[in-house]
């Protein structure tokens, strides 16, 4: 009669389920195929530390797109290693009103601030620009906001330049009113989420402007 011996446990380096991550959290197995949610938290936590300064715009669209690539867990890896850990309190979502951590406590003259350099895109790029100089030597939470609504009115009024002149085709005008409609609403909306201290990144938007 045949014996079964027991089932050996995989040993730490096999183990199954989560593995601690290089933030000390837990992140997939990186033998293992990734969820959605797998790849949906590490892209997070890629905004979280875009939003604390530790990436800069290009830096964090390659990396969640590679994130969102991912097959196994240990392609995930290399994108969280060289961040700083989590805080044990997680701030700054995209509009709960808690600051990044790198901004320290938020004046209400920097939400302030920062309202205005997305609101003063109404009156052109100009506005935004004057802004970021006038943010300089202030909170980075001041420049970020200042930097991206720059960065939309730039995209704005060089794509309306290029629609209006292929007008004749009727398509790129079509595109044009579209993105006029966003015009209209999107700067405010920016403006609100700096009022309550949340990050935002405009949708579509080239950045020539970039950060130190």
């Amino acid at each position: 009669m045949a014996v079964h011996e027991p089932m050996t446990p995989p040993g730490p380096e096999r183990r199954w389920g989560a593995v601690p991550g290089p933030s000390g959290s837990a992140s997939p197995n990186p033998q293992l195929r990734l969820t959605h949610a797998d790849r949906d938290a590490v892209a997070e936590r890629l905004r979280e530390a875009y939003a604390a300064g530790q990436l800069d715009d290009d830096e964090l669209e390659e990396r969640l797109g590679l994130a969102l690539r991912a097959k196994v867990g240990s392609e995930l890896t290399p994108l969280l290693s060289d961040l700083q850990p989590e805080p044990a309190a997680q701030s700054a979502s995209l509009v709960d009103g808690a600051a990044p951590a790198a901004d320290g406590p938020l004046s209400g003259a920097d939400r302030l601030m920062a309202f205005a350099g997305h609101a003063s895109g109404y009156f052109s790029f100009v506005g935004p620009l004057v802004m970021l100089l006038a943010s300089r030597d202030s909170s980075p939470f001041v420049r970020r906001h200042a930097m991206e609504a720059l960065n939309y009115q730039i995209t704005f009024a060089v794509a309306s330049i290029v629609m209006l002149g292929l007008a004749w085709l009727i398509i790129p005008l079509v595109a044009w009113v579209l993105m006029l409609l966003g015009w209209c609403f999107m700067p405010i909306v920016a403006g609100l989420v700096a009022l309550l201290g949340g990050g935002w990144r405009y949708p579509f938007t080239w950045r020539p402007v970039k950060g130190r």
